[in-house]
């Protein structure tokens, strides 16, 4: 999907994302507040802080923000966080900028460079946007993503698992995953190596839909089972 098809769902998107994630009895809040959640816990679990007091704020970097979906979720687990929503949908960035006005800086992406210095991020992620790109485009990007990131830095990239029937339904059933290629966890070790990045790890997630939301808790040590909703890599510069 190109930006042109973006800038036509943008207003319509919520909306649209809504209605597709229906089977899973869960709306676009649940699925975002987790990424940004899951992404705090990990850095959390490196030795890094969510909150610097007295330093320079945290650095995040959203790539492929779309209507700003993040933002709120960010604010909430990194307090005090400096959020760069990128997208190549000018529509949706307007969006948005008018949902959560101030809360993020709003930038335009040309599809292959990002705009700024090398070394200015200490976090990057993509939710469930690779998919949309085609993947002889995914090392080329994911080289860039390395450049803007600090040494150190991670990168998590969320994406929908073709293993999991229910995933799939979701997908075929959304009118702007239309052209969507799914990918398996399993390219990204090679793709990320090729990038530049370091070490990697996979975990899975989204096991149990709504009606079964009280098993969720057990979700925590099932990561490593390949049968989850979605799946995250986290892999660091």
């Amino acid at each position: 999907m190109n930006e042109a098809e973006f800038d036509k769902f943008a207003d319509e998107y919520h909306a649209s994302h809504a209605a597709g994630l229906a089977a899973s009895g869960e709306g676009p809040a649940y699925f975002a507040e987790y990424k940004i959640a899951d992404i705090a816990q990990a850095w959390a679990k490196m030795g890094r802080a969510v909150a610097q007091p007295g330093q320079a704020p945290l650095q995040l970097l959203d790539f492929g923000a779309g209507v700003g979906n993040s933002v709120p979720y960010v604010g909430r687990h990194f307090a005090g966080a400096r959020l760069t929503c990128l997208d190549l949908s000018e529509r949706s960035l307007q969006v948005a900028a008018e949902r959560f006005p101030g809360q993020a800086d709003y930038v335009l992406f040309d599809g292959a460079h990002i705009p700024g210095p090398a070394d200015r991020f200490d976090i990057a992620f993509a939710m469930c946007v690779f998919h949309h790109i085609p993947h002889a485009d995914h090392v080329a990007l994911l080289r860039e993503l390395h450049r803007v990131l600090k040494p150190g830095g991670s990168l998590f990239v969320f994406e929908h698992n073709p293993y999991n029937p229910l995933t799939v339904r979701v997908v075929n059933n959304c009118e702007f995953d239309e052209n969507a290629q799914l990918i398996k966890a399993s390219a990204w070790k090679d793709r990320l190596r090729q990038a530049g990045f370091g070490r990697t790890q996979t975990r899975y997630r989204i096991f149990f839909p709504r009606f079964l939301k009280l098993l969720r808790p057990l979700e925590q040590g099932m990561t490593w089972l390949p049968l989850g909703g979605q799946y995250s890599v986290c892999a660091t510069k």
